[in-house]
């Protein structure tokens, strides 16, 4: 099997990928024989998948005991003390950086791992935050911020490291789209990094990390949707649309195929383009829930309906509507709140014996030994959020669209002034509440979804609520045995974070068949 190391990993999404990878006789490629990642929820996650992974044939019932809140994470272990005892020595929870691990350790582990392998595969991306859009604009606000000094700038040179000491025959290196815009001291940072990923020891030197452990030798930089190598003039192909590749989900992220210098030059190859999958196909089977009526205390599922259902004399469920979408709206809204009806599940939970289906995809998602759903509880809204999530969701199943602010009766929207902005001029806040179209692949899943459910209202106004954990997680594709650990806001920044595994999936048979032929050709 081809070795894998995977760097700042998150909950998994890449290993995931490249662990499902097989060939024709339907072995598996690759080994996951390292992944590294600091925070401490996300590597609970990824300590739990990399001991699921030691079981290639069949996981043990205890396994899905777990899932399913019957026993202990420390329960399962001492059952399964060989395959714990690995797990725990290939999922390291370690911080990368000069404030982490010293390089010295961080060079042995990955030695040990590899043992005397040559022709083995890097994976990662460092922490995108300073490099997105969103996060050049908050840093923007923060006195004194030295983007120079910021060590999530510098986290690739981590990547460098690496490459340079160890030299893997192939690397996948992800990153967010607003990298491709990204400067710093006024240069191109996507234009430096491709330059220092081209000549990984250089750019070390150059760091002031040289030393006998760095090995001179380059790479050439692929994109994995267009036949050509990656230049600073040419960088088309850059970005993956993830949508065009079978995800449900309109994600565009940064990925780079590098490949070492002394591999003999193979014809690129690309991911294969497929219809677009609806939102629905993997989320709209999933068990009902209601949302919450927040605070806690005054949440119950009669006092919930009870809420919904009495606004239909509101002025956004009457006359407030005529002004924005004409009457036939109103009817909408008014038929659908007198329709509401408790679900069973109520609010679900971390483990919920319910029938889970997937359309698409079903040998992808669906685990039949888990005997349920996991990680599938709503969370609590303010009622006037709900007001807005019910509306919303009725906006959207009339007019296959999600409504903006101008589109708001006035009594539902924000008391902001940038929310008066957008009313009159559109602009960033406008689409500030977003219902994901069953219809389509939905927006990217980022790991704001952690702070509230505004850009993720459920499709299904009769739900009236954000998006669950599991929800978010299967629109990234992850598998339903996948269990996220920790509270619920770690759980979507996990899912957030994560890269699509079905797109790993795709990446992984391109390294695969990418070696396979230069094997062949050496």
């Amino acid at each position: 099997m081809i070795k894998v190391i995977d760097i700042f990993a998150g909950p998994g999404g890449l290993s995931e990928g490249f662990a499902a990878v097989t060939d024709a006789k339907s072995n598996l490629v690759f080994d996951v024989a390292l992944s590294v990642e600091k925070d401490e929820r996300a590597h609970a996650t990824l300590l739990l998948r990399t001991f699921f992974r030691q079981f290639p044939d069949s996981a043990p019932d205890d396994y899905y005991r777990l899932l399913r809140a019957e026993i202990t994470r420390e329960s399962l272990f001492e059952a399964h003390p060989s395959e714990a005892k690995l797990a725990e020595k290939r999922a390291w929870r370690a911080t990368l950086g000069e404030e982490g691990e010293a390089r010295s350790t961080v060079r042995a582990r990955i030695r040990k791992a590899l043992g005397s392998d040559t022709s083995w595969v890097l994976i990662g991306g460092p922490p995108c935050q300073a490099y997105s859009i969103a996060g050049r604009s908050r840093n923007r606000g923060k006195r004194n911020y030295d983007p120079a000094k910021d060590e999530r700038q510098r986290l690739y040179v981590e990547y460098l490291q690496i490459l340079a000491e160890h030299r893997p025959a192939v690397f996948i290196m992800e990153n967010v789209k607003g990298l491709l815009s990204a400067t710093l001291d006024n240069e191109r940072v996507f234009h430096r990094i491709l330059e220092d990923l081209r000549d990984p020891a250089k750019a070390i030197q150059r760091e002031g990390r040289g030393g006998m452990n760095v090995r001179p030798g380059g790479y050439r930089i692929h994109s994995l949707t267009e036949a050509h190598v990656l230049e600073n003039a040419t960088l088309r192909g850059a970005v993956i649309e993830a949508e065009k590749y079978g995800v449900p989900q309109a994600r565009h992220r940064v990925f780079l195929l590098g490949v070492r210098d002394d591999i003999n030059d193979v014809k690129s190859l690309v991911l294969t383009e497929q219809e677009p999958v609806p939102a629905s196909s993997v989320i709209g089977s999933l068990p009902r829930l209601r949302g919450g009526l927040s605070p806690r205390k005054k949440d119950s599922p009669t006092a919930w309906k009870s809420y919904l259902q009495s606004q239909g004399t509101s002025r956004w469920a009457n006359a407030g509507t005529r002004r924005v979408a004409g009457d036939t709206l109103g009817r909408f809204i008014r038929d659908k709140l007198s329709e509401i009806s408790l679900p069973r599940t109520d609010r679900g939970a971390e483990f919920l014996a319910a029938d889970a289906a997937a359309v698409y995809a079903s040998n992808w998602f669906m685990d039949s030994r888990i005997q349920g759903v996991c990680n599938h509880t709503s969370r609590s809204h303010m009622p006037k959020d709900l007001c807005r999530y019910f509306y919303a969701a009725c906006y959207a199943k009339l007019h296959g669209r999600t409504p903006v602010l101008k589109n708001f009766p006035a009594d539902l929207l924000p008391d902001h002034v940038s929310a008066n902005k957008a009313v009159q001029n559109g602009g960033h806040f406008s689409d500030r509440f977003r219902v994901q179209i069953g219809s389509r692949p939905s927006t990217t899943i980022v790991s704001h979804i952690s702070k509230d459910g505004h850009y993720y209202i459920h499709p299904d106004p009769l739900q009236c609520r954000s998006l669950t954990v599991r929800e978010a997680a299967r629109l990234q594709t992850f598998p339903d045995n996948y269990f996220f650990c920790g509270n619920r806001t770690a759980q979507y920044v996990q899912v957030g974070n994560a890269v699509p595994p079905l797109l790993a999936r795709q990446i992984g048979e391109i390294v695969r068949d990418l070696l396979k032929a230069a094997g062949a050709n050496s």
